[in-house]
């Protein structure tokens, strides 16, 4: 259910159309990289310092919510490091020779991205340890007595890994990272400057106004504010001369079906699911997952981000608990449930 949502913050597979508009308003260095002020005064740092040796970037790990720019800022690395980067996933190395083939195929200096690398297997990432620590690459070349070890020299390569299950991660992966870093939600005032550059480069025509309504309803998340413009665009063109003023982001919100705090229909359903089944709460995730039909998964990753982040949900020892604030804005009281 997720996938349809204007409010979603994965990048579906497959999707060419979404893949392309993004590609074309993400930053390519960190003069144009709006918001994460203490990551990129960090990396600039590494990163200063590594071309003054002259050697790679050391191995960097960012990790937080979809949407928040990871995969945008390996691509701020690899431009400010004059690097190229090679782009993958870890669903996407189901075997080691996979690996194999990536690293061997990287130059020196080169940055390798994985995202959801959280879900490399676990074969996978014994591989990638010497690899990372050693810049070997050990294959083993045939099976059972007869089997051989290939020790190979690889390149002085960094990786760049992106994740959204930090916990998901083998503790032996996440120490040979020498860059550690979580991506933080945005303010509305860095989103509406996010929309305000998006916008430049869209030539679409917003008003002040309309970029501050919009801003506030893209739960923190740059993914969304673009996504939210989009459509507002769309909007405009058809319901009016394409200026987007106040009165067209209302239109657009209201078909839209996003309130005032960036919640939409399922964010909806899932606190009132909380108030009217369990007294708002605490209940377990599993329960929720069932009540709503979603996936375990989908509540963690895509719901419970923005809504512990606004204090509209809190977790306890029990479970998760709807807060007064959700209360006031769902216009309940705590009492009815």
């Amino acid at each position: 259910m997720a996938i349809d949502r204007i409010v979603n913050t994965s990048m579906d597979d497959g999707d060419q159309a979404e893949e392309k508009f993004e590609n074309s308003l993400r930053p390519q260095d960190f003069a144009n990289y709006i918001g994460q002020e203490r990551l990129k005064k960090n990396l600039g740092l590494a990163i200063g310092a590594a071309k003054k040796r002259g050697e790679p970037v050391d191995h960097v790990l960012l990790y937080g919510p979809p949407g928040l720019g990871k995969t945008t800022m390996a691509s701020v690395i690899a431009n400010e490091m004059g690097s190229q980067i090679r782009i993958t996933s870890g669903p996407a190395i189901s075997r080691a020779a996979d690996l194999a083939s990536l690293l061997t195929s990287l130059q020196d200096g080169d940055i390798l991205f994985i995202d959801e690398i959280h879900r490399l297997s676990t074969s996978i990432e014994e591989v990638l340890y010497s690899a990372m620590e050693d810049f070997k690459l050990d294959i083993m070349l045939g099976k059972g007595p007869t089997a051989k070890s290939l020790r190979l020299d690889l390149p002085k390569f960094t990786i760049i890994g992106a994740t959204t299950k930090m916990g998901n991660l083998a503790a032996p992966l996440r120490d040979r990272f020498g860059i550690v870093h979580r991506l933080e939600f945005y303010t509305p005032e860095e989103i509406g400057q996010i929309i305000h550059r998006s916008a430049e480069i869209l030539n679409a025509k917003i008003v002040p106004e309309a970029s501050e309504k919009l801003s506030h309803r893209a739960r923190l998340t740059p993914r969304i504010a673009n996504r939210l413009l989009k459509r507002t665009r769309d909007y405009a063109d058809v319901n009016g001369d394409g200026i987007i003023d106040t009165v067209i982001a209302d239109g657009a919100l209201e078909l839209l079906e996003i309130d005032e705090a960036g919640l939409d229909p399922a964010d909806r359903r899932l606190l009132e699911a909380i108030i009217e089944n369990h007294s708002g709460g605490p209940v377990g995730v599993e329960t929720i997952a069932a009540i709503t039909g979603d996936e375990r998964s989908t509540i963690e990753d895509f719901f419970e981000p923005y809504l512990l982040q606004i204090g509209f949900l809190e977790r306890t020892p029990r479970g998760r608990k709807v807060t007064h604030r959700a209360y006031r804005h769902l216009g309940k009281s705590p009492n009815e449930s």
